[in-house]
């Protein structure tokens, strides 16, 4: 499935919907078909965007997600096991969850029905709105269970204007190797703290290393915001400008220091965007 969000004919999907294709077609719900031109994908977050030349074009309306609350109705639309357009309703059942099977991860969870094909679809509010890219589902037979994932508006909207300006997405990069910080761990090493990011490794000549950041120091805030586990330390850094300043809160020992990181950009995994 996938969601038209430019009138020029720029749409979202999945990373894993399209990966390996070599040719990609759109069929609109109103029976017309369009070769579809790969503008770029971010397997970190497991999107991807494409583009169509077809007028006329129904374009949803970009919901605010990040005034999504637990309780708010939501309906996922998509195309589940071929069947054509399907629309299930639901509630938002958590916020902020982390599945741990992509790089970068903040998903809506809901009770909408989600299936196989639903991938890439549109996760709505109640004035149809689009706060979510369905992605994934927890079920031991392949089927809905209630227990279904989006990838908030917000964050696919960046990856998309990142990936159509410079072809991948722009992400900041310190260099540290992170852990979350749990109380039994801070009681082993006398913190006076119980929250935060025990920072293992630091690579050697990295943006972290440079700024005096050491393996056991805990990071407790980047740039003012507070981190308490290893994805709000991914994301937080991953937000950042490369060449921006970002000062590190972090606790060593019974000292607590601030640090001036200067960031950098995030190292490509491997390549973006379409090669032809």
């Amino acid at each position: 499935s996938g969601v038209i969000v430019a009138a020029n004919g720029h749409l979202l999907t999945n990373n894993h919907v399209i990966e390996g294709a070599d040719d990609i077609e759109v069929m609109l719900t109103d029976g017309r078909q369009a070769k579809a031109r790969l503008v770029g994908t971010d397997p970190d977050t497991d999107l991807a965007v494409l583009k169509i030349e077809l007028d006329r074009l129904p374009v949803i309306g970009i919901g605010n997600s990040e005034q999504l609350q637990v309780g708010d109705v939501v309906l996922a639309i998509g195309n589940p096991l071929g069947v054509g357009q399907t629309v299930t309703s639901g509630i938002v059942s958590a916020l902020g969850r982390n599945l741990r099977i992509n790089t970068f991860e903040n998903f809506i969870q809901t009770d909408a029905a989600i299936n196989l094909g639903n991938s890439g679809g549109a996760l709505v509010d109640a004035s149809g709105k689009l706060v979510g890219i369905n992605t994934a589902i927890i079920s031991p037979n392949g089927g809905s269970m209630g227990i279904g994932f989006a990838i908030p508006a917000s964050t696919a909207m960046l990856v998309m204007q990142s990936l159509i300006q410079d072809g991948h997405v722009v992400r900041g990069w310190i260099g540290v190797e992170p852990r979350d910080l749990t109380p039994e761990i801070a009681q082993t090493l006398n913190l006076p703290i119980k929250q935060g990011v025990l920072i293992t490794g630091v690579l050697h000549s990295g943006p972290a290393s440079a700024a005096g950041l050491r393996p056991g120091d805990v990071v407790v805030k980047i740039a003012g915001a507070p981190v308490t586990n290893t994805a709000q330390l991914l994301s937080a850094v991953a937000a950042l400008r490369p060449q921006a300043h970002a000062m590190v809160s972090v606790q060593r020992g019974d000292a607590a220091l601030e640090l001036d990181v200067t960031v950098a950009q995030r190292p490509k995994a491997r390549p973006q965007r379409n090669p032809r």
